[in-house]
């Protein structure tokens, strides 16, 4: 190619980022309406509604308006409900499983997520409410706590999750039998516990849940200075024989987590063993079993491979201690008062840290922090605008404005459809 063609090529881009460019700034509030309404719902809207939403934009309602025209409906106008039976849907099965998995079903735990956005619940209840949404609608399978048939067959009906009839609000404790201190909002309906109480330890629900709703995995908040005094006996010392790998690296993570993670000492998810049930494979058994809670008996998970180190710390309740508010976590995750927020932590016994009985004061203590509402914010932003927020002065303030207003009533409707104006005319 000579540079002639050279030339042409450069020209034909630029015509090309310069037309992209002014469309983004120069749309309309037609073409902003049609925007948001795609991204919040991934569907065309009506002309009678993007009339509305075009009216919202240019009538001093806004493109937040507009939005939640888009999700709710406006004035004599309904909305497609696929806001919370695609996007949102869609947005929570991933944390429900342990491949994080979007095509999974829907089940307690997402519909949970999606009745808490809808109804503009606190959403810092996700982690401790006692809440469960469950179909309203006849013809389906009762809510079960050793299958997900109810769900499946909500789903599967094709009804809008928006309407109330039909995706309706409850107490955990009521539809699942767990009693009133056992419940924590998601992490302790049946399909977090098939995910995340299944076997192993515990510690897989800790981790989840810190990746799922602080948007922090283990590796990120490593931190090798905290008291070891609460690290379990099945961790060992000197791993290979090399007690450095134990100080350098397992105490980064064990230090912190094993401390937290008693909070959940009193659960289980049992299944039928393979006698009983010759030739079901293990997740095929797994799906038959459900969520235990012996209140005030430490489950033997915690204390297996107690030879592996046996002056570690032995489970004895369900007391957990947050080592992680001293050290590097203290800014990493923005932990904030609980005599102001979680109300249930404790500071009395030592000052330097926040300490409860249970998992829900636990998720208090997780959700009154900023990396809880950052998270929220920054899910929301790549669900709706297809992308990471970058670190533009724009999308920077951006972030910050939504931080803001989640703060401020912890509503993630609201975020939702602030979020679809700002991305309207900033692709």
């Amino acid at each position: 190619m000579d540079v002639g063609s050279n030339n042409a090529v450069i020209f034909s881009l630029c015509v090309l980022v310069s037309l992209a460019t002014a469309g983004n700034t120069l749309a309309g509030p037609r073409e902003q309406a049609k925007r948001i309404h795609d991204r919040l719902t991934g569907v065309p809207a009506s002309n009678a509604m993007l009339d509305a939403m075009e009216n919202a934009i240019t009538a001093g309602g806004g493109a937040t308006q507009a939005a939640l025209y888009a999700i709710d409906g406006a004035p004599a106008v309904a909305a497609t409900g696929d806001f919370y039976t695609v996007t949102l849907k869609n947005w929570a099965t991933p944390w429900t499983n342990v491949a994080q998995d979007v095509f999974a079903p829907l089940n307690d735990y997402s519909a949970t997520v999606i009745g808490i956005v809808r109804d503009e619940t606190d959403y810092r209840e996700i982690l401790s409410g006692n809440i469960i949404y469950r179909g309203g609608i006849a013809g389906i399978p009762p809510y079960s706590a050793s299958d997900n048939r109810h769900y499946e067959a909500l789903e599967a009906s094709g009804r809008n999750l928006g309407d109330p009839a039909v995706l309706v609000r409850d107490s955990q404790s009521a539809v699942t039998g767990l009693p009133d201190p056992a419940v924590a909002g998601v992490m302790t309906t049946r399909a977090a516990a098939r995910a995340f109480f299944v076997d192993g330890t515990n510690r897989a629900m800790f981790r989840f849940t810190m990746l799922n709703h602080l948007c922090l995995d283990l590796e990120q908040l490593k931190d090798s200075s905290r008291p070891t005094d609460r690290i379990r006996q099945d961790i060992s010392r000197s791993p290979g024989g090399d007690s450095q790998l134990f100080l350098n690296q397992c105490v980064a993570c064990h230090s912190g987590m094993d401390p937290l993670a008693q909070a959940f000492a009193y659960y289980d998810f049992p299944y039928p063993e393979e006698e009983l049930f010759p030739g079901l494979d293990l997740d095929a058994r797994r799906d038959l079993g459900q969520l235990s809670y012996t209140a005030g008996v430490v489950d033997a998970k915690y204390l297996i491979n107690d030879a592996t180190f046996p002056t570690g710390y032995i489970t004895v309740n369900n007391h957990w201690t947050n080592y992680w508010r001293l050290g590097d976590n203290s800014a990493r995750i923005g932990w904030r008062s609980p005599a102001g927020n979680s109300g249930a932590t404790d500071m009395a016994l030592n000052p330097a840290y926040a300490e409860g009985d249970g998992a829900a004061s636990l998720g208090r203590e997780l959700a009154n922090s900023d990396a809880f509402s950052y998270c929220q914010v920054k899910k929301v932003f790549r669900a709706v605008c297809l992308r990471e927020p970058v670190p533009s002065q724009a999308d920077s303030a951006a972030v910050e404005d939504l931080v803001t207003t989640f703060n401020a009533g912890y509503n993630l409707k609201q975020v939702f459809a602030e979020v679809a104006g700002y991305c309207a005319s900033h692709l």
